[in-house]
């Protein structure tokens, strides 16, 4: 029960209060005993009346508090909404994480084995090519080697065109 329901209780009490002492008085002044019975009926459906209207608006301040509450309450609850999201979010990113990590790993050790088996089945070619006086054709990590430009390189270090001439330093 609130302090404002608790006032208006107090409230209604006291008139109840004054209402039957206004009663007991104007019974003692009066000889007749119907006129207070008169005034006392009317005076407790005022009362009433006055009850009901207290009821009545208490529950219409409640009603309007929460139809005023009722937006506030609905983006709080879309707040922790979009915070489970987001956090599912992040846990499928962390699993995501996980996986490419270990796709990585795998993939590495692949490689090695790759590598490993073509040295293994390689050995015997080069060492047929040995025997026979062939040397074996290096790559580079990149493919087959480049074409030779047709420049040569001079003791010093510079190129020269296919014709022979030096080359303007750059």
């Amino acid at each position: 029960m609130g302090a404002d329901e608790q006032d208006g209780r107090d409230l209604l009490a006291e008139w109840r209060g004054l209402v039957d002492s206004l009663v007991t008085s104007l019974t003692t002044a009066s000889g007749r005993a119907s006129l207070p019975r008169d005034l006392l009926g009317a005076m407790q459906r005022q009362l009433e009346l006055g009850q009901e209207l207290l009821e009545r608006e208490r529950g219409l301040q409640r009603e309007l508090t929460g139809r005023l509450t009722a937006p506030i309450d609905a983006a709080f609850d879309l707040l922790e909404e979009s915070a489970v999201a987001l956090r599912r979010q992040a846990e499928a990113l962390q699993a995501a994480g996980r996986a490419l990590e270990e796709t990585a790993s795998l993939m590495k050790r692949q490689a090695e084995l790759f590598e490993r088996t073509i040295a293994s089945v390689r050995a015997p070619a080069d060492r047929a090519k040995a025997v026979a006086g062939i040397d074996r054709r290096r790559r580079g990590s990149n493919g087959p080697k480049a074409k030779p430009t047709g420049r040569k390189t001079r003791p010093d270090g510079r190129k020269t065109r296919p014709d022979g001439r030096k080359t303007t330093p750059r």
